[in-house]
């Protein structure tokens, strides 16, 4: 796990300086070596600030080929290299190292952009060919590693782990300004987007080719989730189940490949119990488990969590994270992350990984993805159910799942959804949900942002994203919202925002069994009678981890990781706080807000219902971390 940096000027020379100040920018993801490189021309550059983690002594990046034409820095692990490692050598290519990032040149030189269908892992990295004087690099299918870029003067392309590093390179710091609306209107930026003027990302499953000439990208991977068909058959649950068990166990072992220790997450949920559960029966030493530990009963999992450690025998790390904790280390936790909160997990996440590191653990695996493959969210449920026309279920989902409320399940009006509903026939939940809270945000901006939008329908804007004949039409409603789910949430979010962002941030390497993609072309053939069975999410991992995970952990229903909303709990101390940081000056530089309207949203907080201020938590998170973020970029 590193960071990668990147230039290429086909008429220009790179300029050395700043090729180092960018990958110093960087240098938390990659504390133990930073190295630059430069083509005989000059007219590339690769940078790499380095986590050890595979082969310590002997992995320095750039990784070479035999004649020294194909150079790569790579973020990531390619799991299995071993094997593929040892194919190689049998084609008469040398290796001189002992990492798994060195397999990437020699698979290039085999199999040119091919290379990515033998890649295994969650990666990001840039590749120089100077036979062919061509610039390669590639984002995983999920998008667990992030990879942003530029396109700079003369045809040149500046690429990075972050977009702190392409700042450090010379590209302007500014916002955004569309990718703001559609943030704040829908949550999320398109795929292809980031925050940042001028600064575009590597979609995950997706590559990108740069010469003298053009600049373009394409996709190598997508979900492609089979058309629905009716099905004629009973499952064989015991045989699918067995399967699953099987293949999620290989995700598992593949990810316990590390030359330094590793640690896990652990919550009081199924997706974390279950990587545990599994770590702990092929570690041949007591495994070590972080919990996040909240002040409020309702959000706090740190009992179940520890039942769960003692059960496998874990030895059990709480992290104590307060409502202070959470705002005082906001503006921290979004600068790393580069991205905006909604709620106070992402600061959680980061303090969480701040203890991993100082417990001496560079490696975390985790249960992330869990959720999108095996369908475990309440607003994937309240699809299935609607379209069955099972509105009492709905009702229930809505009621026993009051942390998704205002987040992932509707509260409140909403922004005009008909772009949705036209080209889908319906109205996946989460996008309800980001309709209600997109009417919240929308009416704290100030109006000279609004007016320059007017007319315009983020939610129309999201679908021209996707191939929606090619992969949405004829899937079931669960897949569908799931497709879209995947590439917004997940990828803009889940993983980057709140994985890799707190995770790097104290270089600490995130890796997630269930996102292993071998495993998901398995699970798209479950039928989805195993993914939601009755009114019970994830049946088939379930199933497969009974008497792995504790008969609790087997039992509960989904809980999403989500802190206490700090406008629910909000004590004198935390209003004065977000009161202050409004109506300070550097917030009104920041040219999306209201400040006389946020202010009046902290001074109602008290006397709101619970139900209202956990929905305009969102509201003030997204304010605060914007603000942050402006402020430490120094962004125009």
């Amino acid at each position: 796990m590193c960071g990668v940096v990147g230039i290429f000027q086909p008429r220009n020379p790179v300029d050395a300086i700043l090729l180092r100040n960018a990958v110093d920018a960087i240098r938390h993801r990659g504390p133990d070596g930073q190295r630059t490189w430069f083509s005989e021309d000059n007219k590339v550059g690769l940078g790499h600030a380095r986590l050890a983690i595979i082969g310590l002594s002997d992995g320095p990046q750039p990784v070479t080929n035999e004649e020294q034409t194909v150079h790569a820095v790579v973020n990531g692990e390619f799991y299995d290299f071993e094997r593929l490692k040892s194919d190689l050598s049998s084609r008469g290519h040398r290796f001189t190292t002992q990492t798994d990032s060195e397999i990437l040149v020699h698979l290039y030189e085999e199999h040119g952009v091919d290379c990515l269908k033998f890649l295994r892992g969650e990666f990001a990295f840039i590749l120089w060919d100077a036979a062919r004087q061509r610039l390669f690099a590639a984002r995983d299918r999920f998008g667990i590693k992030p990879l942003v870029y530029a396109r700079t003067a003369n045809g040149g392309v500046a690429m990075a782990s972050e977009a702190k590093a392409l700042f450090a390179a010379g590209i302007r710091p500014a916002w955004d300004y569309e990718s703001f609306f559609h943030a704040t209107h829908m949550q999320y930026v398109l795929p292809d987007r980031t925050l940042f003027a001028s600064i575009e990302q590597v979609k995950p499953g997706h590559f990108l080719l740069a010469d003298e000439g053009a600049l373009t990208l394409q996709s190598y991977w997508d979900l492609d989730y089979s058309v629905e068909q009716p099905q004629l058959l009973e499952p064989n649950e015991s045989e699918i189940v067995e399967s699953f068990g099987s293949k999620l166990r290989e995700a598992v072992r593949l990810r316990l490949r590390a030359d330094t220790p590793i640690c896990c997450h652990l919550s009081g949920g199924l997706d974390s119990a279950s990587i545990v559960g599994l770590a702990a029966q092929m570690s041949d030493q007591p495994l070590h488990c972080f919990t996040v530990s909240f002040e409020e009963d309702q959000y706090n999992e740190l009992s179940i969590a520890q039942r769960m450690a003692d059960h496998v025998g874990a030895r059990f790390h709480p992290v104590s994270v307060t409502q202070r904790d959470i705002l005082e280390n906001l503006a921290d936790a979004a600068c790393f992350s580069e991205g905006l909160a909604v709620n106070g997990h992402l600061t959680a996440k980061y303090l969480l990984h701040k203890c991993i590191k100082q417990a001496g653990f560079p490696v975390t695996l985790s249960g992330e993805g869990s959720d999108e493959i095996l369908a475990g969210y309440a607003h994937l449920r309240a699809d299935l159910f609607s379209a069955d026309g099972r509105d009492e279920l709905v009702s229930e989902v809505t009621k026993t799942n009051f942390a998704s409320t205002g987040i992932m399940l509707k509260q409140g009006p909403s922004l005009p959804l008909d772009a949705i509903r036209q080209k889908l026939a319906f109205v996946p939940s989460y996008l309800e949900a980001k309709g209600t809270l997109g009417y919240k945000l929308r009416s704290v901006l100030n109006r000279s942002f609004l007016a320059s939008f007017e007319g315009r329908d983020c939610y129309a804007d999201l679908l021209a994203a996707f191939d929606v004949p090619g992969q949405l039409k004829g899937r079931s409603r669960v897949e569908q919202s799931t497709y879209i789910w995947t590439k917004t949430a997940l990828a803009n979010y889940i993983l980057k925002t709140l994985g890799d962002g707190t995770e790097m941030a104290h270089a600490v390497e995130g890796r997630v069994p269930f996102l292993d993609h071998e495993l998901f072309e398995f699970v798209k053939t479950v039928p989805l009678s195993m993914k939601i069975k009755g009114t019970c999410e994830k049946y088939v991992l379930r199933e497969a981890m009974r008497g792995i995970i504790t008969d609790e952990i087997y039992h509960r229903e989904k809980h999403p990781f989500v802190a206490p909303p700090v406008s629910r709990f909000a004590d004198a101390y935390a209003r004065s706080l977000m009161h202050d940081e409004i109506s300070s000056a550097s917030f009104a530089a920041l040219p999306f807000f209201d400040q006389k309207k946020l202010l009046e949203l902290v001074d109602k907080l008290p006397a709101m219902p619970d139900e209202e201020r956990n929905a305009y938590d969102p509201v003030l998170m997204t304010a605060l971390s914007a603000a942050a973020i402006h402020t430490r970029f120094r962004l125009s």
